[in-house]
């Protein structure tokens, strides 16, 4: 009895003709009806956008870090944001197609995005934000070694490139791993 395995992944850095794919990618895992289909919707509190293409482009083109992508015979299914600071990186815009969600390809894009922080940089530990809220997802990040800081920062009110808050009690919490 032999089981099917799907295609393997493939990793690069974004390039900016990849940036309307990517954000039409980071939107439908956070924002929205199409969101739902995922356990990562932010769509019970916050409304508005997720990202924008220059939000994108920037990323991109940044001198210290990168914007992964992540392709299974040839698709889109994943990104990440990448950037060096110092000692440690920095891990954001995580994004994996919701109807490829729970499935472990998020473990493996985490992985790999540790691995590069780690050989690359030499990075001594991987930090991130998460929105304060969001406990099945902070959960998950605890699940593969991150540890909760306690260090909130606030949630940009008012700047509707983040989203238009449904709830007035967001703050992003630093997650930190060693690597």
């Amino acid at each position: 009895m032999s089981t099917a395995h799907p295609a393997a992944l493939s990793y690069r850095p974004a390039v900016q003709t990849d940036v309307p794919d990517l954000v039409a990618l980071v939107e439908s895992a956070y924002r929205g009806d199409a969101s739902r289909a995922g356990w990562t919707t932010e769509a019970d509190y916050l409304d508005g956008q997720r990202t924008d293409p220059e939000g994108v482009r920037q990323i991109i083109g940044a001198a210290d870090g990168m914007l992964l992508v992540v392709e299974r015979a040839g698709e889109l299914v994943a990104c990440c944001q990448l950037e060096h600071r110092g000692d440690h990186a920095y891990f954001g815009m995580f994004a994996v197609r919701p109807g490829l969600q729970g499935g472990g390809l998020g473990k493996d894009v985490l992985a790999e995005a540790e691995r590069r922080a780690r050989e690359q940089w030499g990075a001594k530990e991987m930090r991130m934000t998460v929105v304060n809220v969001r406990e099945e997802l902070i959960a998950y990040y605890e699940r593969r070694g991150y540890r909760r800081t306690g260090e909130l920062s606030p949630f940009p009110y008012g700047d509707e490139r983040f989203g238009i808050p449904l709830r007035t009690d967001l703050a992003f919490e630093l997650l930190v791993k060693s690597l």
